[in-house]
């Protein structure tokens, strides 16, 4: 089963086209550039997620000490013991 696809027109610099001729063969040119794509379009997925769990840990740091700080001494009851 084939993906559906689109026709699209797009322009890339001399050296860009050169180096494509040199890596896919004629026939095998739009699906070098759509592998690429998909490879740089998941790249930036994972910065983009990266930073919203970077944003929502950061929003939750003081959350997370103020309930490491209120459960401290729970935490080291019972160590005298070992």
């Amino acid at each position: 089963m084939h993906a559906s696809t689109v026709r699209l027109n797009i322009t890339l610099p001399t050296a860009i086209a050169d180096s494509l001729k040199q890596f896919a063969a004629p026939r095998q040119q739009s699906r070098f550039i759509a592998e690429a794509v998909t490879q740089k379009i998941k790249v930036l997925q994972n910065e983009q997620m990266e930073k919203v769990l970077v944003e929502g840990y950061q929003a939750t740091k003081k959350e997370g000490q103020r309930i490491t700080e209120e459960f401290g001494a729970c935490d080291l009851e019972g160590w005298h013991e070992y």
